[in-house]
């Protein structure tokens, strides 16, 4: 099973990297270039233990959905989201929050597995985990980015537009 970790320094207080981290608005944001969006969510904006969130994005020239729910959190240092249903055989994704005297250290730890035994294995290898890896790495530079500024409130006010 693939496992990516990617560690950001963000100069902004831990607590407001995690609340941007679970915002979905703002993983739309980051999500543009694969037109992600959240086409069905039990959460308004931030979300909450328990709360399931479908999404669906164009990847590998086809158009797929993801559904996730929040299986554990801690606030602030950390929380997890898991595949309900997707295209992965699993995925979990482990967000972790240490605050340090100028910001925060956020750390993520992406587990996958792929379908079709050793064809998707020799596919993780050659494509999957770096894609993911690029994808991620977008994503926390949005993050740090809207972090950093000065209007990183309005994201977290945003409605959100699924159904």
């Amino acid at each position: 099973m693939p496992l990516i970790h990617l560690t950001t320094v963000i100069h902004a207080p831990a607590q407001r990297v995690f609340h941007l981290s679970r915002s979905i608005k703002l993983h739309e944001i980051s999500m543009r270039q694969t037109n992600e969006k959240a086409i069905s969510a039990t959460a308004t904006n931030l979300m909450q233990p328990g709360d399931v969130v479908t999404w669906q994005a164009r990847h590998l020239f086809k158009k797929r959905l993801l559904k996730v729910t929040i299986t554990e959190m801690q606030q602030p240092d950390y929380f997890k989201d898991e595949m309900i249903e997707g295209d992965f055989l699993s995925m979990n994704h482990e967000h972790h929050f240490k605050a340090i005297v100028n910001g925060t250290i956020m750390i993520d730890l992406f587990k996958f597995e792929s379908p079709f035994g050793i064809a998707g294995k020799i596919f993780n290898s050659v494509y999957l985990t770096n894609y993911i890896r690029k994808l991620l790495t977008q994503r926390n530079m949005v993050i740090k980015q809207y972090a950093e500024s000065d209007n990183w409130q309005t994201v977290l006010h945003a409605e959100v537009t699924a159904v």
